[in-house]
Order: C-alpha cells, then sequence, then structure tokens
C-alpha cells in the first residue's frame, strides 16, 4: 500500500489506533456523548445547492418569479445545530462560481466551519427548483440540475481525514451515496466498521431515500440499508423502509433488519418517532416512543433534516431518549412553519421548558409560525390547547 493509499484509507475510515482513540480524537462511543477533546461537535458531509422557491403556488411552468435559498439535508442539519449553540463543520465541494460563494456564505452566516469545503474549477455548483406545495403531492415537482456538479465528484481521495475526522459525531445521508459511484464509495468507507478499531467520531447516517436519484439501471436504494447497517446511529422513516427496501410493519421490523446500530431512530410521520438506544453493558435496547407535536404547518420541507438535528442535539448534551426525541420534534415543528428549508430554532432554555412537558401537557401543545421567535411561558394558551 502508497502512502497515498493509506491517506485515502485513513481519511475515509477514520480508524482510531489500537487499544484507545487517535491522539487529539474525540470520545464519542456509541450511545454517548463524550468530546473531550474535539475541535467541533458535529461534522456534516454533503451537497448543498442553491434553491429556486416559487413567488406563488402553482406548476413550475406557470410560475413567473422564484426567489433564492439554499438546501442539502447535511448542510441543513450542520445550520440548525450551529443555531443551537454547537460547534458544526460543513464538508463539501462546490464550483468556483457565483452559486458556491453565496452557498460557502449563507451557510457560514449560521455560524458553520465552512473552511473545509474545497472549491472545484471545472464542475459547477448544483441548483434546483420546487413547487411550493408537499413533496408528498401528486402535483409536486422537484427539478435538479446537479448531474456533474462539484459535490457529485468527491471522493475517498479528495477529502482529507482532518476535516471528516475532527468531531464528536460524523453526520452522513443516504443522498449523498446516490449522487455518483464515487459518492458511494466515499460513504461506504465511511460507514464500515473498522475491525478491532474503534472510530474517532459517532457515525451518523440520515437513510433520506430520494427515489428520483436512484435511476432504473442504475445503483440501487437497497444499498442504502448496507450503509445504515455500519452507521452507530440511524434515522430512517417508515416510508422510506417500505420504498427502498420492502420493510413493512411497525418500528419492531425495522429494527430487526438493523440491528447493528447503536440507536435506531424510526420516524412514523405524524404518529411520532420510536428510539431503539442498545445499553452497551448488557445489549438490551431501551425501546422509547414520543407522539409528534400538532405543528400548523406552513411548508412541509426541511423537517426530516431539522429532526435529526434536535436530536443529535440531545445526544451531545447527553439527555435521555425521550428528551433527545422531544428536541428532535421541536426542531422539525420549527422547520415546518416556516416556508424554506431552515427555521431558527427556539432557545435553548425554552426548548428544554417543552421537552419537560409532562405527557398530557405535551400531547396537547400546538405550535404555528412565530413560535420561536420568543418564550412563552410553558402552558399558555398560544401553544398548549385542548384539541
Amino acid at each position: 500500500m502508497t502512502g497515498a493509499d493509506r491517506d485515502a484509507t485513513e481519511a475515509a475510515t477514520g480508524e482510531a489506533p489500537e487499544g484507545g482513540s487517535a491522539p487529539g480524537a474525540p470520545s464519542c462511543a456509541p450511545g454517548g456523548a463524550d468530546g473531550g477533546g474535539a475541535d467541533v461537535d458535529v461534522v456534516t458531509l454533503g451537497e448543498s445547492m442553491v434553491t429556486f422557491l416559487p413567488t406563488r403556488p402553482g406548476r413550475l411552468a406557470d410560475v413567473p418569479a422564484f426567489e433564492r435559498g439554499i438546501g442539502g439535508a447535511e448542510s441543513n442539519v450542520a445550520c440548525a445545530l450551529a443555531a443551537a449553540g454547537h460547534r458544526a463543520r460543513w464538508v463539501s465541494r462546490v464550483g468556483a462560481d457565483g452559486f458556491g460563494d453565496h452557498l460557502v456564505d449563507a451557510i457560514g452566516a449560521y455560524g458553520v466551519d465552512t473552511s473545509a469545503v474545497g472549491r472545484d474549477p471545472r464542475r459547477p455548483t448544483g441548483i434546483y427548483f420546487r413547487t411550493a406545495d408537499d413533496r408528498d403531492a401528486d402535483a409536486h415537482e422537484v427539478v435538479y440540475y446537479r448531474a456533474g456538479s462539484a459535490a457529485s465528484a468527491m471522493s475517498p481521495r479528495t477529502l482529507a481525514a482532518d476535516a471528516l475526522w475532527c468531531g464528536r459525531v460524523l453526520h452522513l445521508s443516504g443522498i449523498t451515496a446516490a449522487l455518483s459511484a464515487d459518492c458511494l464509495a466515499l460513504v461506504r468507507a465511511l460507514c464500515e466498521r473498522p475491525a478491532g478499531r474503534r472510530r474517532r467520531s459517532l457515525v451518523s447516517f440520515d437513510v433520506n431515500h430520494r427515489p428520483g436519484l436512484w435511476p432504473e439501471g442504475g445503483r440501487s436504494p437497497a444499498v442504502l440499508l448496507d450503509l445504515a447497517r455500519g452507521a452507530d446511529l440511524v434515522f430512517v422513516g417508515v416510508d422510506e423502509a417500505a420504498a427502498a427496501w420492502g420493510l413493512t410493519g411497525a418500528p419492531e421490523a425495522l429494527r430487526a433488519a438493523l440491528p447493528e446500530p447503536a440507536q435506531l431512530v424510526v420516524k412514523q410521520g405524524s404518529e411520532g418517532a420510536t428510539a431503539f438506544v442498545t445499553d452497551p453493558g448488557t445489549g438490551r435496547d431501551t425501546v422509547t416512543f414520543v407522539p409528534a407535536l400538532r405543528v400548523d404547518v406552513v411548508a412541509p420541507v426541511g423537517a426530516g433534516d431539522a429532526f435529526a438535528a434536535g436530536y443529535l442535539s440531545g445526544t451531545l448534551r447527553g439527555l435521555e431518549p425521550e428528551r433527545r426525541l422531544r428536541h428532535g420534534h421541536l426542531m422539525a415543528a420549527a422547520a415546518l412553519t416556516v416556508p424554506g428549508d431552515l427555521a431558527t430554532p427556539p432557545a435553548r432554555e425554552h426548548a428544554d421548558a417543552l421537552a419537560a412537558l409532562d405527557p398530557a401537557a405535551w400531547e396537547t401543545l400546538r405550535l404555528g409560525p412565530g413560535w420561536t421567535a420568543e418564550p412563552r411561558r410553558p402552558g399558555a394558551p398560544e401553544e398548549v390547547r385542548t384539541p
């Protein structure tokens, strides 16, 4: 093996030396959150794009004007975590163009470290257009211009180990795996469990199945199951599991198919979410279900990324599974009550107070536009309503 091969392997696998972590590496064993020595709390890896949002409802063919925004699952998570007070880094590649400049500036404005974002002089920054309706609606349209983008050229050889493995958590998603064969190789290497060694970071993987990114006759979304098995923490929706893997049934059925991750979070849509957290001592799961909140939805985009950010925030803080799930729901509610992908999260004290509500108050909590703007007394009429 050449020196270049060794460097690529280290960058991809993040292996720590036998008997412990690498010098100066964070300690964040699966299921825990001890971040001693970490440069940042969370590193996210993935493509972000400039998104064009319609100024009114309707078909793309009929919309006369669009407003510019940013969108990308992993950068959304980084922005939400940074806004919530965590140290976040986004790793990616963008074109040496104006859209790339905008992405780096806009994501950096949230407090995210963008120093590891590469610039590609030969490939463009990806962009996309979408309609204003629900992503699951029949009339919903999304048009991507991302084929051959700068981010699609990411591979195990284009990213430095220090940029990837400097945090307590490394957060990935299945979207990156779908972009190209090189991106799939990168995510596969990052999710591979090093034999006899411990990772430098807890590996978090959001399945984020996007059917349109998996062309017929090409790479199969079934590979997402293998990637998830290699992660320490996995987020997956019941709808995604059915579409990508043909897995249906209760959350326990998904746990049976994914026994390897120390934490499995199954998102059940409007019902809520279930977390399976393995006790490292006994090897047994603690199973926790938290119902979803009642939300006056403005736009149903960005909620999944926000939920992941809220749960990761709770994990980083060492909270119990129930509180992690509740913080996930609260972050998702913040995203659902704004037009774009990104929302200002509630102040930590406000979120903690809501997450501490008793079960009856939690189930009657209703959140609408503007609820994160200023703390309100938990139980006030603006927040808790009887159905």
